[in-house]
């Protein structure tokens, strides 16, 4: 009996469905990417891998990751019910109050961390932990401010690398826009893929406000912006091998933007954000070259 009511608490299969285990890795090699190829020693002159506060700082960036992929599924549970029925893990592979106990112990042991590494870490945790928990009650029911603090602090676990080690600020900052710009893009696809869920509960998203083609011409406004930073960046860093590099990477985002023009299913838009990871992936990858 004990067993079977430690299941309805909680599953394996609900928490690894909750903590989005594919997304946490791909933070976790952004953050190492970056360590390794754009900083590369540190403070004391040692190989940066070498330096535990490095996996200190993934660590406990993971954590307050997953807090807010828990907290979030926590309060958008009835609009999963209408977006994605079968996907719903809250209530069913994992009790309610068990998500809000996972998502403190894994804040709190965040910031704890962050401690070890500095008190100005454990603040900046603190303040992540607490935005994401703010977006998932509040700000991703409103039109931008959602999309833009996910993508903001999509962007930051990226600097948060080049900012402790004072290593190559500049060039980890071009990463950080990088994947603050994709990211953006991205959470405004999802929100038009959920539309119909965030309508029916009184969300008042981007697609819900603007229209389904506005919010399009939002999206392609943000890309623009984007891409001409990247030119920029590039131009700077004067590297043929990175010409090279983002041309093809910039013919596979023309594509990614023309799937965007032409989508208009709710499959569509889920292929969509798919992409826009592979881009993430891919563009990630080029810290190799530099």
């Amino acid at each position: 009996m004990n067993t079977m009511s430690a299941e309805r608490i909680i599953s394996v299969r609900g928490l690894f469905r909750i903590s989005r285990p594919i997304n946490l890795l791909m933070v976790a090699f952004a953050q190492l990417m970056t360590a390794y190829f754009l900083v590369g020693t540190s403070n004391s002159g040692l190989p940066v891998l070498r330096d535990p506060n490095l996996y200190l700082i993934i660590v406990s960036t993971l954590m307050i990751t997953a807090a807010g992929y828990m907290i979030n599924d926590y309060y958008d549970v009835k609009i999963d019910y209408v977006n994605r029925p079968r996907n719903v893990v809250v209530g069913k592979g994992i009790k309610r109050r068990m998500v809000l106990f996972l998502h403190t112990l894994l804040n709190f042991t965040a910031i704890a961390i962050g401690l070890i590494v500095s008190p100005s870490f454990a603040l900046i945790n603190f303040v992540a932990a607490f935005l994401l928990w703010v977006y998932s009650n509040q700000l991703k029911r409103q039109p931008f401010i959602g999309n833009f603090t996910v993508a903001l602090l999509t962007g930051i676990s990226i600097f948060l690398i080049g900012f402790y080690f004072q290593k190559s600020e500049l060039l980890v900052m071009t990463y950080a826009i990088f994947a603050f710009f994709l990211n953006l893009i991205r959470e405004i696809i999802k929100d038009i893929e959920d539309r119909q869920g965030d309508r029916k509960h009184g969300c008042r998203t981007l697609p819900i406000v603007l229209g389904f083609r506005k919010t399009k011409a939002v999206i392609f406004l943000i890309a623009t912006v984007f891409v001409c930073a990247i030119l920029v960046v590039t131009i700077k860093l004067d590297r043929p091998l990175i010409y090279y590099y983002f041309g093809g990477l910039g013919i596979f985002f023309t594509y990614f933007m023309y799937r965007i023009y032409i989508a208009d299913r709710k499959d569509h838009f889920t292929r969509l954000s798919t992409i826009a990871k592979v881009l993430m992936l891919v563009g990630t990858l080029s810290m190799g070259l530099l």
